[in-house]
């Protein structure tokens, strides 16, 4: 965390960027629930789908509901950013997909949810990245692990085998 939140329960219903609707000037955020947007001109369209600008393309990539929960959540664990995804395995993929690519390795815990170790036994293999599993009870045992080809250390705080 990177600042102390001295009313995690304000910070939680009121955190983030969003202040009101500004059709409606509602202070609840808005579901959206649409798929597609309209741009104001080709060349922003242009801008939106070659990342040159920010805003929203498509649902699937972001949506405005999507961005204020995100930047709640960064505001509440105090963080600079926040990613939200449909599921805990796709955080997981992405968790490691950002920062790995084929060659690389991973240390993972060995207490983890078993379609977390498919994920990461099959699916990324394929990938050509390769996991290697510690037991968590020494961090050592991860420490003795890592080479010039390690990305990343994983661990599930609340591993599902022990919820």
């Amino acid at each position: 965390m990177t600042k102390e939140i001295k009313n995690p329960e304000t910070i939680a219903l009121h955190g983030g960027e969003y202040r009101s609707d500004p059709a409606t000037t509602a202070v609840a955020v808005p579901i959206y629930r649409t798929t597609s947007y309209q741009f104001k001109d080709t060349d922003t369209a242009a801008n939106l789908f070659a990342l040159k600008e920010f805003g929203n393309i498509y649902t699937r990539i972001m949506n405005p509901t999507c961005d204020a929960l995100e930047k709640r959540v960064a505001a509440f664990e105090g963080g600079l950013a926040a990613l939200a995804v449909s599921s805990g395995q796709a955080a997981s993929a992405f968790s490691i997909l950002n920062v790995a690519q084929a060659g690389d390795n991973f240390i993972s815990s060995t207490d983890l949810y078993g379609g977390t170790v498919n994920l990461f036994t099959h699916t990324l293999k394929k990938q050509g990245i390769e996991v290697k599993y510690a037991d968590p009870l020494d961090p050592k045992n991860f420490e003795k692990l890592i080479d010039d080809k390690t990305r990343a250390i994983y661990a599930e705080t609340l591993p599902n085998p022990y919820l």
